[in-house]
């Protein structure tokens, strides 16, 4: 049970510094969301967005993330 908290602190923690991350230098990460493979359907009465390549970018990132937790964590 120990572990489990453990985990939930460091999520925490990892939500905490993407988001001043995101406060600090979300001007200069503007190119998400607006990457070749993103999808963007707009008409007069509808807009789709499907950012495929973004979520893909952002999955690669934290299975990164992830796996140096995981590694260095022992």
């Amino acid at each position: 049970m120990e572990r489990v908290g453990k985990m939930i602190v460091i999520i925490g923690i990892l939500i905490v510094v993407a988001g001043i991350i995101i406060w600090f230098l979300g001007d200069k990460l503007r190119f998400l969301g607006r990457l070749p493979g993103d999808i963007r359907i707009e008409k007069e009465n509808y807009q789709v967005y499907i950012p495929i390549t973004t979520m893909l970018l952002v999955s690669a990132v934290l299975t990164l993330i992830m796996w140096l937790l995981q590694r260095f964590g022992r």
